[in-house]
């Protein structure tokens, strides 16, 4: 068994491909399947079955050797990182994932902040929906992940970091502006635009849940699962719409918008780092934390 073997096997593995792996490790496709073949010889067992022409699925066997494979590559990467340090270089890869309108409008400055200070860090962003990036947390696939507290399941760690409400997004000129106190039967007598319909939309289950309990139907005309989109519309007088946003977003400021407290129906929550239970963080990973919640505290 060779190190090579086992990065390329489990490359095509978690791929499903031999022709993605190939693209993935820098290797032509036949050098990749011997090296597979060279593995199955060795243990005298079949890894990898075919279904048809492009399916590829693992077998019993070929579990296994991928959870080796990737608790071996895993602690080579984090034994590269430690050697590292020992020199005083920071290097490894920060993988983070969030929704949207976070990265838009919270991370651009301290993620350049932090590629200023720490060079040799690979970085990964990804933009996803908060169901993904908690996906994406427990499978290891990112290393940090930002959701809102309400949404993380108890078996993840999170870090409380920014203080979030929930309001109505208004034109200001819009009658409901001027109002320091709403109910649930002014909102009703506007169109809304509200997240698509789902499991994955618990926004959008408690809003139809406080109007159902109201006995007050509404007038959804349009769904949009980003709230800048949704912004861009009720700027244009298209409807009403509601949104998470944190006390110190100054984003919205200086446009046609009016944000209306909602605290009366929804309890103010956080915004929240959120990583697998048990995964201790190198250093350059724990600066970042540090970072935003010490920027956190300045504002």
């Amino acid at each position: 068994m060779e190190w090579q073997q086992l990065l390329g096997f489990s490359q095509v593995a978690k791929l499903g491909s031999f022709t993605q792996a190939a693209a993935a490790t820098f290797r032509t496709q036949p050098a990749l399947t011997q090296q597979v073949k060279a593995l199955e010889e060795e243990w005298g067992l079949t890894l990898l079955e075919r279904l048809g022409k492009r399916r590829l699925r693992l077998t019993p066997a070929g579990e296994r050797v991928l959870a080796f494979a990737t608790a071996v590559l895993r602690d080579y990467a984090v034994l590269q990182e430690d050697l590292a340090a020992l020199k005083g270089e920071h290097v490894g890869r920060l993988r983070l994932a969030a929704p949207f309108t976070t990265l838009y409008h919270l991370l651009p400055g301290p993620l350049t902040r932090y590629r200023e200070q720490f060079p040799g860090v690979e970085l990964t962003i990804l933009d996803r929906s908060q169901a993904e990036v908690l996906a994406l947390v427990k499978n290891g696939d990112v290393d940090l992940g930002l959701a809102l507290a309400s949404l993380i399941p108890a078996d993840f760690e999170t870090i409380p970091w920014q203080e979030v409400h929930t309001v109505l997004l208004a034109p200001r000129d819009h009658p409901l502006a001027g109002r320091r106190r709403l109910s649930l039967k002014d909102i009703a007598a506007y169109p809304l635009i509200l997240p698509p319909a789902g499991p994955s939309s618990s926004g959008r289950a408690r809003l139809e849940e406080l109007f159902t309990r109201a006995g007050l139907a509404c007038q959804v005309v349009m769904e949009s699962s980003n709230v800048e989109l949704s912004a861009a519309y009720v700027e244009r007088g298209l409807g009403l719409s509601f949104a998470t946003v944190v006390r110190s977003l100054q984003a919205l400021e200086g446009r046609n918008l009016a944000l209306l407290p909602l605290d009366r129906f929804f309890k103010p929550g956080h915004l929240c780092l959120v990583r697998r239970r048990n995964k201790a963080l190198p250093a350059y990973q724990r600066a970042f934390v540090e970072m935003l919640l010490e920027r956190q505290q300045e504002e």
